[in-house]
């Protein structure tokens, strides 16, 4: 498997609890690395362009809302397959679906705030990563 990166959202119902380090330690111990990484706030129109694609979905509004709640922390994660490691630590997107000991399974409050946003597929790291980093930004 190549090394690649992805993009990790640690998400406002997490960084509300102070869980940004617990979080952290999981994609650690799973082998991946951060190699950038940032605390924001988005507005909700930054929100709205993150999350486009979900645009017609009838979530779409309650998504952008929350995730201009509070601070987020943006990060890239690198290591073999990240993608799908990330994917794995994080769980299932519903808590209650979620493995023991993954991210979601711990930390989600529910599936709307789930703690954690990982892309889904290489385009889509590659896209998402940019929409945060400069390429100077990203040391690993």
């Amino acid at each position: 498997m190549a090394t690649e990166r992805t993009l990790s959202i640690i998400k406002p119902d997490a960084t509300g609890r102070n869980l940004t380090g617990k979080i952290n330690a999981k994609f650690e111990d799973a082998g991946l690395r951060i190699v950038a990484q940032k605390r924001l706030q988005l507005t909700k129109a930054q929100a709205g362009e993150f999350y486009k694609v979900h645009a017609e979905r009838p979530f779409f509004d309650e998504l952008t809302t929350f995730m201009a709640s509070g601070p987020v922390v943006a990060q890239v994660l690198e290591g073999e397959g990240a993608i799908a490691k990330n994917r794995e630590v994080m769980g299932a997107t519903n808590p209650a679906d979620a493995e023991s000991g993954t991210i979601r399974a711990e930390f989600a409050e529910s599936v709307g705030e789930n703690s954690v946003h990982g892309s889904d597929a290489p385009d889509t790291a590659k896209e998402e990563i940019a929409f945060f980093f400069s390429e100077l930004e990203i040391v690993g």
